[in-house]
């Protein structure tokens, strides 16, 4: 490793961090609230993330025979999603860098019901451990914000996508009316973490994810990075006035 490598940083929420502890810090974060993972996000969201998720497959469309990839997937809830709309001839890797997430989703009744058609994976967003055009879609939900290099991550996503696949991201995002991301600023930053300590147990967790919201790009600044990695067609939706966005793009 460089010189210069070794002097690269990267926020990890409002902290500047070597680039090289990230994936250590964010995976601790994540082994530390899975068993949590799902109900506090019926909490903080006020179950409307259901909703997001919804939106998600409406606009994704799964078919019969498509085989996806949901990174950053843990508990499952986008698969199993997909493989309801798609049918019984479809397939769903999910990709997690944390074991304990993905244990959560193997735990889940989905999972027992689609175990021939779904996939369990450790492993890195940026070095998927999979070959060139293997996957017609690939998805990844309020876990981009969390990846060290995100252009990485969308290069990856380009590499094992097949010619004419689609890539879908569902994240945080930000809020046009500056009055109404005050409101949602002071909801994230107040009553979160708090709920955190008291439902997890975990104060700290949930600190860095709402701090991470707020590091994350704006819709079009997302938008541009998904273009320069290559994909066309790229366009997004606000979800609930923009709390969250829909991003699509498709190889080309």
């Amino acid at each position: 490793m460089s010189p210069t490598d070794q002097t690269r940083t990267t926020h990890f929420g409002f902290q500047t961090v070597d680039e090289t502890r990230k994936a250590g810090m964010v995976h601790g974060v994540f082994s530390s609230v899975a068993s949590k993972y799902d109900i506090m996000n019926d909490l903080m969201s006020f179950s409307i993330h259901r909703v997001w998720k919804d939106a998600m497959m409406d606009w994704l469309a799964p078919r019969p025979g498509q085989h996806l990839l949901d990174v950053a997937g843990g508990t499952g809830d986008v698969a199993f999603r997909f493989l309801q709309r798609a049918g019984d001839t479809a397939r769903a890797t999910v990709l997690d860098m944390t074991a304990p997430m993905l244990d959560e989703g193997r735990k889940r009744a989905e999972a027992e019901r689609m175990a021939d058609r779904l996939d369990w994976v450790v492993g890195d967003a940026m070095a998927l451990p999979f070959a060139a055009n293997t996957f017609d879609a690939y998805t990844i939900s309020f876990g981009i914000r969390n990846v060290v290099r995100i252009p990485d991550a969308l290069a990856e996503a380009y590499r094992v996508l097949k010619p004419g696949g689609r890539l879908m991201v569902l994240e945080f995002s930000q809020i046009p009316n500056e009055l109404m991301q005050k409101v949602y600023d002071l909801y994230s930053f107040q009553i979160i973490p708090r709920m955190g300590q008291v439902v997890a147990g975990d104060r700290d967790s949930y600190q860095y994810l709402v701090e991470s919201i707020r590091k994350f790009p704006d819709q079009d600044s997302f938008a541009a990075m998904i273009r320069q990695a290559g994909f066309g067609q790229v366009k997004y939706r606000n979800l609930t006035m923009g709390i969250a966005a829909l991003h699509s793009g498709w190889k080309i």
